[in-house]
C-alpha cells in the first residue's frame, strides 16, 4: 500500500489545513470530468480520494500513523 500522505503530496505532520488544500488541488486536476481521455487519471483521483478520506478523519488518521 501506497504512503497516503505521498499519495497527496504532503509531509507526514501536515495539518489538516494542508491535507484539505492538496486533496483540492489534485482533485481538480485529475477529475474524471476533466479527463474523460485517461483512465489512469480516474485510478489516480480514487486514490487521492481515499487517502483523503482517511487523512482527513481525526480517528483514522490517528489509526494510520
Amino acid at each position: 500500500m501506497a504512503d497516503l500522505y505521498q499519495r497527496l503530496g504532503v509531509a507526514r505532520g501536515a495539518d489538516e489545513a494542508a491535507i484539505k488544500k492538496a486533496y483540492r488541488k489534485l482533485a481538480k486536476e485529475l477529475h474524471p470530468d476533466r479527463n474523460r481521455d485517461n483512465p489512469k487519471a480516474s485510478e489516480r483521483f480514487a486514490e487521492v480520494t481515499q487517502a483523503y478520506d482517511l487523512l482527513s478523519d481525526k480517528d483514522k488518521r490517528a489509526q494510520y500513523d
